[in-house]
């Protein structure tokens, strides 16, 4: 009997220093266990009197503890605090070491269902590993994707969420998300830097200003696109930089030029696309100064692209400033329906009453983003009636569009149709847009010239501002767009017949070889730095190649004649006989352009 009690004795004792010597923060519920109240108690029976061992294999992962007056069994894992009178029996303690998550030597019971990569798509049962890194990177990207705050890993609500998810994951502190951040930023930034240099085709740029209204601080965004080696396109942010005023023509010149520099961009550019102001013209005269001309196709003279979003936006509102008034009083009248919850629900009503078909909901719109406002006035023209009944119903709502309003806001919603459908179709990233764009901007110029022709005042006023601010663009933007549709072998030259027989008359047949005669000197200019590129290559393989045999001098012009014949057919016909090929049927729902390239570059 001796003996036996100090063996518990023993056990006991190790079995406090072990608790001591745990994790500090392994569960929630770990402050809420006391510490040992009495050392010798645990070691009595339920009676308080007799001492005696316990036999089941249960209490090899527990500890008795006397809590409150009541014994209790604390897992040695998890710490959660269990039944431990004589009365309770020791099921429930089994059952717990079954399923406890903070065991050490886990059974095949413990193992969970995860999907398993196999050629029948089978799931398979499997032991579950944690992976503390991979939790990490998880949490990191997690807050890029939806900008959160790294102040949320902070949070106690996050990190008993996270510890009912996964009580093994540790939620590291806000400077370790960011260096986590900074990790994943650095190695995307590797790969595209890769990618880039990789790259055998052209990079076109978009830049972006961008200005903060918390911080009133001015940003630029540079943007790459270009096609890769699958004859996929690609888009890549290259860099999100703060500009420091004043933001003149130099400031913003040189922080792009040090971006192409550090990106190593500036002898693989083709087109620069900003927005139509006169300090980006003096920018891109700076940074053609600081490019070496020999790198730019054509010695720059298509290296300036206007947005073209950005033209039709100022084309939009030369007109929209003539219908000013009526938009003011359709907006306020939006915006008084909707300042409250009760005069929702009261415009909801009238709508319900008046049995208007439409289910589109009131908003405002922003007032820099013209086709936000279309959206608004179609909405509202929908809603009419509503508004002229709600004036009887609400004293307050004093500013009532009228008929004249709502005739003028409907004439010229009509026509911003085009102009909306246009900035949609422009709008598209996964998929190239310029071989479809130039007959729409084809069509909007033949649209504005009817408008000139109807009797309406307000329409030809209209017309005529907005005729004024598209000439000013048409010369710079429809080479390239018509060039594209040529590109299109759906098309190639019948859409610049087309439509340059309407917009130039008499004169479509000039201007039409004026598009063919920079087609062909682009051409050429691809096929000059293709043959340097691969002279270069000849020279630096030719060390390892064995010398010619010498030839008779016959022979030797035998092989130029044939040469200099080859080499001229092959100038002649490349693009000629892409332009006499028959037309690909039209009847297709969805042509994937650069599939097509892919396909038949060879030829």
């Amino acid at each position: 009997m001796e003996s036996n009690d100090k063996e518990v004795e023993t056990a006991a004792t190790v079995g406090g220093q072990a608790l001591e010597s745990k994790n500090e923060s392994v569960s929630i519920e770990e402050n809420e266990i006391p510490q040992n109240e009495n050392l010798d108690a645990e070691i009595m029976g339920a009676d308080g009197g007799n001492k005696r061992k316990f036999r089941s294999p249960a209490w090899d992962h527990f500890e008795r503890k006397l809590i409150g007056g009541k014994w209790k069994a604390i897992c040695n894992d998890c710490k959660k605090s269990l039944g431990g009178e004589s009365k309770n029996g020791t099921r429930h303690l089994l059952d717990h070491i079954k399923t406890c998550l903070h065991k050490k030597q886990k059974t095949i019971k413990q193992s969970l269902l995860h999907p398993t990569k196999s050629n029948d798509e089978t799931t398979m049962l499997g032991t579950y590993h944690f992976n503390q890194d991979h939790g990490r990177e998880e949490l990191a990207n997690m807050i890029i994707l939806h900008e959160y705050p790294l102040s949320m890993v902070d949070h106690m609500g996050f990190r008993r969420y996270s510890y009912t998810l996964q009580p093994l994951f540790k939620v590291v502190s806000r400077n370790t998300v960011k260096n986590d951040i900074m990790k994943i930023f650095e190695q995307e930034r590797d790969k595209t830097m890769k990618l880039l240099d990789s790259n055998a085709s052209r990079i076109a740029l978009t830049i972006d200003m961008w200005t903060s209204n918390n911080q009133k601080r001015g940003f630029m965004a540079i943007t790459s696109h270009f096609i890769d080696a699958s004859w996929k396109l690609q888009s890549r942010l290259l860099r999100f930089i703060y500009v420091p005023c004043p933001h003149t023509a130099g400031v913003l010149a040189n922080s792009l030029v040090d971006c192409l520099l550090d990106w190593n961009l500036d002898r693989k550019l083709y087109t620069l696309t900003i927005d139509n102001c006169t300090t980006n013209d003096v920018m891109i005269e700076l940074i053609l100064d600081k490019l070496p001309p020999s790198s730019l196709i054509l010695e720059g003279k298509l290296f300036h692209m206007r947005c073209c979003a950005h033209i039709l936006n100022l084309i939009v509102r030369d007109g929209l400033q003539l219908i000013s008034g009526s938009i003011e009083t359709i907006r306020y009248s939006i915006g008084f329906w909707t300042e409250t919850p009760k005069r929702d629900e009261k415009f909801i009503e009238t709508a319900r009453q008046l049995k208007v078909p439409s289910t589109k909901i009131l908003e405002l719109d922003c007032k820099t983003r013209w086709n936000s406002t279309y959206l608004m006035l179609n909405t509202a023209l929908e809603y009419k009636d509503v508004f002229a009944r709600l004036k009887h119903r609400e004293s307050l709502y004093k500013r009532v569009p009228t008929e004249d309003d709502w005739s003028k806001v409907r004439e010229f919603s009509s026509k911003l149709e085009i102009f909306y459908d246009a900035t949609e179709l422009l709008s598209g990233t996964k998929y190239p847009t310029i071989n479809i764009f130039f007959s729409t901007i084809c069509d909007i110029k033949l649209a504005i010239d009817d408008w000139l022709l109807l009797d309406d005042n307000v329409a030809n006023t209209m017309a005529t501002n907005m005729k004024l601010k598209f000439e000013k663009y048409w010369e710079m933007m429809n080479c390239l767009l018509a060039i594209g549709s040529i590109l299109d072998p759906r098309y190639k030259m019948k859409t610049i017949q087309f439509y340059y027989h309407l917009v130039y008359g008499d004169m479509s047949s000039f201007e039409i070889e004026k598009i063919k005669k920079k087609l062909y000197e682009i051409v050429e200019e691809y096929k000059k730095k293709s043959k340097q590129s691969q002279e270069v290559k000849d020279s630096r393989s030719s060390y390892l190649r064995p010398p010619l045999p010498k030839r008779g001098s016959y022979a030797d012009k035998f092989e130029m004649f044939m040469d200099s014949n080859t080499n001229t057919e092959l100038e002649k016909s490349e693009l000629d006989y892409y332009l006499k090929e028959s037309l690909l049927p039209r009847n297709t729902s969805y042509f994937d352009i650069l599939c097509w390239w892919k396909t038949n570059g060879i030829k």
